[in-house]
């Protein structure tokens, strides 16, 4: 995780809630529409910004806030060397 705003985030991958390093894990499949999967060192953010998750691992399951889907942050325009 990089950035989680204010009050916390019900984050989940595929749909299903994201557990800590160490719990014990499941293996469940993703939510349909929440299959997209997760691309490894890309960003991900949601709408507002309040979000941003980096990606370690890549997997099957999309990242987002409960069922709303996470965007790929876009890189941020270099400065023209004109």
């Amino acid at each position: 995780m990089v950035r989680v705003g204010a009050g916390g985030a019900e984050l989940t991958c595929g749909g299903q809630p994201l557990v800590p390093v160490g719990a014990e894990r499941r293996q469940l499949e993703p939510l349909p529409g929440l299959d997209g999967g997760s691309k490894l060192g890309k960003r991900y953010t949601d709408d507002a910004g309040s979000v941003e998750l980096l990606v370690t691992k890549a997997g099957v399951g999309s990242l987002g806030i409960g069922t709303a889907p996470l965007e790929i942050k876009s890189a941020k325009p270099l400065p023209s060397s004109d």
